[in-house]
């Protein structure tokens, strides 16, 4: 079975920058990257590896949702200056870079998808939780940094919801990480009751007379922005990439 582990590229290196204690070593930085990548290569022995990196261009969420994302830190300068050498000495060790046009993220979930809708089996070496919506079994996530793969019973009990209501758990409480907003005054826990006991958002708004009058106009108020949350948090898993996996292949493995 191919077996594809995918960086999301940006979310480790940033992450292993921001623990330097002089941030403009990028020599340093690189040399614990490529570290970082053989320990997952011998961990994980997969037949195709590629680090996906965010790009420049403006995200579709930021286009739909001005807010999006707001007040991120920027990306350090020292980082942003050395990048490029980074990923030449990632690529010189026949690793595949892969750059997105905006966030990784969709060009994540659309390789992993493709790839094991044709029986092969992907590893996303992220910490970010909105992965965890991609429910195919042999789709998993795992933490470099915890060195392990994340915990869904963890987060299902942290949240209060099933795995497969995560995206709409988000669309009612919001996910302060990317600014996007869910339903005005309902909260983490408001949201998982509800879930708990309509199971989806359509059913939530079917049956808002059934619900207490404070917390039903809270809903009504917020109901477009509870739809545009939803488009917000989903992962887009189509993405037209023209790419063959062939491309990915990791030479160790030949």
């Amino acid at each position: 079975m191919n077996r594809l582990l995918i960086i999301d590229a940006l979310n480790l290196v940033r992450r292993m920058h921001a623990t330097q204690p002089d941030e403009s070593d990028i020599q340093s930085l690189t040399l614990r990257t490529v570290s970082a990548i053989n320990k997952l290569l011998k961990f994980h022995e997969p037949s195709h590896i590629v680090l996906v990196w965010d790009g420049s261009e403006e995200s579709w969420r930021k286009r739909l949702f001005a807010d999006y994302k707001k007040g991120r830190k920027p990306m350090p300068e020292s980082l942003a200056s050395g990048l490029p050498s980074l990923k030449n000495t990632l690529s010189e060790n026949n690793w595949h870079n892969l750059d997105a046009e905006s966030e990784a993220d969709d060009v994540i979930a659309t390789l992993a998808t493709k790839l094991t809708s044709s029986g092969g089996e992907a590893i996303i070496v992220s910490t970010d939780n909105g992965f965890t919506q991609l429910l195919h079994p042999n789709i998993k996530q795992w933490d470099h940094f915890s060195q392990q793969y994340l915990d869904i019973n963890a987060l299902e009990q942290k949240f209060g919801v099933e795995r497969a209501q995560f995206v709409e758990y988000w669309s009612l409480a919001g996910a302060t990480g990317n600014k996007i907003p869910g339903v005005t005054g309902i909260g983490p826990k408001s949201a998982a009751e509800l879930l708990k006991v309509f199971r989806s958002i359509t059913n939530i708004y079917a049956s808002l007379d059934a619900i207490g009058d404070k917390q039903a106009k809270k809903l009504a108020e917020g109901k477009e922005m509870a739809k545009l949350s939803y488009k917000l948090v989903q992962l887009q898993c189509n993405m037209p990439l023209n790419l063959s996996l062939s491309a990915f292949r990791y030479a160790g493995n030949k």
